[in-house]
């Protein structure tokens, strides 16, 4: 059978037997266009090999990052929302949970897991945007909460990864008695002298920000990563002023002394690794 068909004007290639390319090959960066294959830009941990831009992921890609041979215990993974206000906007806060878990596979904004790092233990709670924004509500609380218990009772160190857009609107103080309940958490792993690291990955914002992500021992960003309480749009209109170049993202928030270092997702595992190292030893 030929490849090809003649027309009036031309020759053309079969629309039925067109090979079209599969889709998920190529990844193009959002930030300098350029464009890579989809397997280059996982090898690469998910980060563009032209202009560094760090792609937004989740703790699926975290804990593969992290956990040798991706092997680790999830601690807590049935923990899933209440609705003690029966809250409705567009829609009721029931459904609006209901079809996040089921777009995104998760039970809510945040998984906490029990593995090694380079043969060390750590236990990871890492937040998910994908689910309802990464908003911190009171299964995130509740998690945290059990995670940090956990360490306590088996002394090993906590990693925190906040990826999130502030407190759930929907649960209201619920929500924001979760930044008191996870500090005081956080405060019982410093009287154990257990260490707690805290990673802030774009966005971090609202109440996550002004409780346990910038509680770590070591608070340490990834590579221009949005850090704040409330957004530059918010800002701006509050204090009237243009904002400085740069206004929150994790260089800025860095060279005013809110952050320890910023590290690029590629030296993650081993920059942890040596933390764990100088913590234990």
């Amino acid at each position: 059978m030929s490849w090809f068909k003649r027309i009036k004007g031309g020759i053309t290639t079969s629309t039925k037997e067109k090979k079209e390319t599969p889709e998920g090959l190529w990844y193009k960066c959002p930030s300098c266009k350029k464009i890579t294959t989809s397997s280059e830009h996982v090898q690469n941990k998910y980060v563009c090999p032209n202009c560094d831009y760090h792609e937004r992921i989740g703790s699926h890609e975290y804990f593969e990052i992290l956990f040798d041979n991706n092997e680790f215990i999830e601690l807590n993974e049935k923990l899933s929302s209440g609705d003690p206000l029966g809250f409705v906007d567009t829609k009721s806060y029931v459904t609006r949970v209901s079809d996040s878990q089921k777009k995104s596979g998760l039970t809510d904004a945040i998984r906490s897991a029990h593995g090694t790092v380079d043969g060390n233990d750590l236990v990871c709670c890492c937040m998910d945007f994908g689910f309802i924004g990464g908003s911190m509500g009171s299964v995130v609380g509740e998690k945290i909460a059990r995670a940090a218990d956990y360490c306590l009772e088996k002394r090993i160190p906590l990693l925190i990864i906040s990826k999130s857009g502030g407190a759930r609107m929907m649960e209201a103080a619920y929500s924001l008695m979760q930044m008191a309940k996870t500090a005081a958490k956080l405060a019982l792993l410093d009287e154990a002298r257990i260490p707690y690291i805290s990673l802030l990955t774009d966005p971090t914002t609202g109440g996550v920000t002004a409780s346990y992500a910038m509680l770590g021992d070591l608070n340490i960003a990834e590579p221009g990563a949005l850090i704040g309480f409330a957004g530059p749009r918010v800002v701006k209109e509050t204090i009237g002023k243009d904002l400085p170049k740069g206004f929150q993202t994790s260089e800025f928030v860095l060279e005013h002394g809110f952050l320890d270092k910023i590290i690029n997702r590629k030296e993650l595992k081993p920059t942890l690794s040596a933390l764990l190292n100088m913590f234990i030893h």
